[in-house]
């Protein structure tokens, strides 16, 4: 495995790489922007008109800094809660950019199997007159 690593990550031209992994960072963030501010405020709309970034499950309300004069009475505890509509953003966000490699990659593999099935180039002339005099003497025998 250590093996392959090396030939991938060597033999291969690393700025391709890094330029590919830079595009495929700022795809996710489109990605991720298409479904927050596009696809989910209509999809919020038809179903209950709810804001999905906004849904949760509050375990612990949140408390605020109580003072008296300067001192501190009570701190301030932030609010616990499971975010579960955000949960089901990201998700979509995951769902749509998969998509998205799996068909770029089969389309890539699939470019890759068509070059090795092209024919094999012609051989050299030489040895195309060299199986003609064997053809000839097989005949004249």
């Amino acid at each position: 495995m250590l093996k392959e690593f090396k030939e991938f990550a060597f033999k291969g031209n690393l700025i391709d790489m890094a330029v590919g992994i830079i595009i495929g960072g700022a795809f996710g963030t489109v990605v991720k922007s298409l479904v927050d501010n596009v696809f989910m405020p209509p999809l919020g709309q038809l179903i209950a008109k709810v804001d999905f970034a906004n849904l949760k499950i509050p375990l612990q309300a949140a408390v605020e800094e109580v003072k008296d004069g300067d001192k501190v009475v009570t701190a301030a505890v932030p609010e616990v809660a499971i975010f579960y509509g955000q949960f089901i953003q990201d998700f979509i966000s995951f769902l749509i950019l998969a998509m998205v490699v799996f068909i770029v990659i089969k389309k890539v593999v699939l470019g890759m199997q068509k070059e090795k099935e092209k024919a094999p180039p012609a051989p050299p002339k030489q040895e195309v007159l060299l199986e003609e005099i064997r053809d000839l003497l097989k005949k004249n025998a």
